[in-house]
């Protein structure tokens, strides 16, 4: 049934239907969010690029070709959307990753600055992986996803998300490893 009504809306929306484009962005408008907030965490920016997602949807009208679920179709322009921002993104925050660990007592100051000069390389670090290589870490180490929830998610197989874990855990320890061997000492 539902298959049904999105053919439907995909045949009147070919034909310039905005009536249809309304129907297909009430219904799945939360759904693009979700998938875009799971890279950006940001909800303002993540409705921008939600919306960004049915004006390409909109302007492609003619071309699109849903053979299968227009959900997953949709879900997929959401995760490149959000990959295709990170890639522009230029500056880093460094501010991302938190300074003190809760419940614990206000360090020395040199300590504090350790800390701080770390989550700065941590997040610079992060920052430099290739975007798939930094969603795949993203999902599995702050969201705490399973590889075969990564896979579904970003719609890639399991083995793509292990090759892409060990690329991102390879290229932090280079890019940390000197730091990380001076602060053991």
């Amino acid at each position: 049934m539902k298959d049904t009504l999105h053919q439907d809306w995909l045949g009147q929306l070919r034909s310039g239907d905005r009536t249809a484009l309304r129907a297909i962005f009430d219904q799945q408008y939360e759904p693009v969010c979700k998938a875009i907030f799971r890279f950006v965490q940001d909800p303002g920016l993540t409705e921008d690029l939600a919306q960004e997602v049915f004006v390409r949807f909109w302007e492609k009208r003619e071309q699109i070709n849903v053979d299968s679920n227009l959900t997953a179709y949709l879900r997929r322009m959401a995760v490149n959307e959000a990959l295709a921002y990170l890639r522009k993104k230029t500056r880093f925050k460094a501010d991302e990753l938190p300074i003190h660990l809760p419940g614990h007592h206000a360090a020395p100051a040199d300590e504090q600055l350790a800390t701080q000069e770390l989550s700065i390389r941590i997040t610079a670090a992060i920052s430099s992986l290739p975007p798939r290589c930094r969603a795949v870490f993203q999902l599995s180490r702050f969201e705490d996803k399973t590889y075969q929830e990564i896979a579904d998610t970003l719609e890639i197989s399991v083995k793509t998300v292990e090759n892409q874990m060990g690329k991102a855990l390879r290229i932090l320890r280079e890019k940390l490893g000197d730091y990380l061997t001076m602060l053991l000492f």
